[in-house]
């Protein structure tokens, strides 16, 4: 194996130490006549499949970012354990990510410095571990998030027509893989492989789909904002103090959830246990584990509702508080369900919220309890959206003018029109949207914190989103990328055509350089007969 052009023996040496962990200088490899056997093929062809394992990891490692904030509430309430796991997935997948792409790019660079592929054993073991590290987090997905796997569907709605430019970019590698190969029928084999891939991503953007492919005039208006515990990056959750930053987001709607306490007075607290966002195990160290309709409302007062938000950071944005916001903070109280009520109907907010903890045994008195509560407050009825199933019919003849919001999908033979859905944004797909909307069907979506997630929603015209991030989706004007089906269909042909031009550009080189090389190996063959006859003389 011959250095081509420009490969010097020093690169070649820097390129084999790492991949084979032995300093070899490119001339002993000579001397030692040493070849890319079908074995280092293979583990090569595994270096690939590996880093495409990793790859796939890792953008959905990157969807789900969006949905992070409830894996981390589900770890504290079975550890009572908190920390921001989305830095530990991004660190991790980055190493392993960073790992195979290093080794890839030094195994196509000594490729074409016409140097062996002898992978070393250590690198070989750690190639096994990245796969099988990988395996188990996709494992683990399935069976514990399994509703990550919808969201990668949606995802592909935003992301679908780059990753077919990007896909037709990466044939580069298998095309250059292919060409090295000397075994004829190996070659043809891998050749009609190459190009019936080549054809499916040409082909690729007749199956992908997009909402946001779409002309200007026919975007749906911005959907509006839902606070999810009012605005929590920016507040402690299901406080005053969140409640009066989602009116500074411009927030239509405040989302909480209502317990009621001991002595029948309704609050607002999302968990069941008090830990994760109250100081009771400092106040109530031996009643800490009890369920939060455990205490009543004296006792609820004397917790701190805020010193947590600053001492566990739940949100990057925390660190970017002003001073007198992190007073403020560290000064807020469970609020009742009265005081929210109050704040709403200042603010001109609507207030939407469920009732927990609904498999409780005095179930009914919460909901008379809480009726009662809205209906003293004053607060204009329809500015209130009921969202517990639990008694529905007690409360429509209670409080006619409350909005009923249903958390499932319309049925066939539905007794009374369901104006309002509240659902997963994985449950609805694009045309089941469009079709609400025709039907004048409100359907809020939660919890959509990222502007891609945003944005694909918004193009199929959803009416509203649950977030977290209200801050964020406040500034968008436009959704991320919207493309004329027209403009969409000329990227295609112009991607798909200069990509072919390319590849027929390396064919044609390829064979330029088999044409050079083939005299000098005719040469070096008729010495080496000369010498092998003088030498049998």
């Amino acid at each position: 194996m011959a250095d081509p052009p420009g490969c010097c023996s020093t690169c070649a040496t820097c390129l084999l130490c790492p991949y084979s962990c032995q300093w070899i200088t490119a001339k002993k490899e000579k001397r030692k006549g040493l070849r890319t056997t079908k074995y280092d093929c293979s583990w090569f062809l595994f270096l690939f499949g590996v880093f495409l394992f990793t790859l796939v990891w890792l953008y959905f490692a990157i969807i789900i970012l969006n949905d992070f904030h409830n894996f981390n509430e589900f770890i504290f309430r079975q550890r009572k354990l908190w920390l921001d796991w989305s830095l530990v997935l991004l660190i991790a997948t980055a190493v392993l990510i960073s790992y195979s792409s290093v080794l890839l790019v030094l195994a196509l660079c000594l490729q074409l410095c016409g140097q062996p592929l002898k992978l070393h054993w250590v690198h070989k073991v750690l190639l096994i571990l990245t796969a099988l590290v990988v395996a188990a987090a996709f494992t683990g997905l399935g069976i514990k998030w399994a509703e990550e796997w919808k969201s990668a569907r949606v995802s592909l709605q935003a992301t679908g027509p780059f990753l077919h430019i990007g896909a037709v970019g990466g044939r580069w590698l298998g095309r250059s893989r292919a060409g090295t190969e000397r075994s004829g029928r190996l070659k043809v084999f891998l050749l009609l492989v190459y190009c019936a891939a080549m054809i499916a991503l040409y082909l690729a953007p007749l199956g992908i789909t997009s909402p946001c492919i779409m002309e200007e005039n026919q975007l749906p208006p911005k959907p509006a904002l839902v606070g999810h515990r009012g605005a929590p990056m920016l507040a402690p959750e299901n406080t005053l103090m969140s409640l009066h930053k989602a009116v500074d987001c411009d927030v239509q709607v405040f989302e909480t959830d209502v317990m009621v306490s001991a002595d029948g007075v309704p609050f607002l607290m999302h968990d069941e246990e008090l830990t994760r966002t109250t100081n009771v195990q400092a106040v109530f160290p031996e009643r800490a584990a009890l369920n939060s309709t455990a205490f009543n409302w004296t006792d609820l007062q004397q917790l701190d509702a805020g010193s947590w938000f600053l001492e566990r950071r739940p949100f990057p944005t925390v660190q970017s508080l002003s001073p007198d916001d992190r007073k403020e903070a560290a000064k807020q109280r469970i609020p009742s369900l009265e005081q929210a009520l109050e704040a709403a109907k200042q603010s001109n907010m609507s207030i939407m919220f469920d009732l927990r903890p609904e498999n409780h045994s005095d179930y009914q008195n919460f909901v008379n309890v809480t009726l009662g509560v809205i209906l003293q407050s004053g607060i204009p009825l329809q500015q209130v959206l009921w969202l517990p199933d639990g008694f529905r019919e007690d409360v429509k003849q209670q409080a006619p003018g409350v909005q009923h919001v249903y958390g499932r999908k319309r049925l066939e033979n539905e007794k009374e029109p369901v104006l309002h859905v509240n659902l997963p944004y994985q449950d609805m797909s694009s045309e089941e949207i469009r079709q609400y909307r025709q039907d004048n069907i409100s359907v809020n979506l939660y919890v959509v914190n990222q502007p891609w997630l945003f944005s694909v929603l918004w193009c199929s015209g959803v009416s509203s989103v649950t977030t977290n991030a209200c801050q964020v989706l406040k500034e968008m004007k436009h959704p991320i990328w919207l493309l004329p089906s027209s403009t969409y269909f000329m990227i295609w042909v112009v991607v798909d055509c200069f990509s072919l031009l390319i590849i027929m550009w390396a064919f044609v080189l390829m064979k330029k350089c088999s044409h050079r090389r083939r005299p000098a190996e005719s040469e070096t063959d008729v010495l080496l007969t000369k010498i092998n006859s003088l030498m049998q003389e």
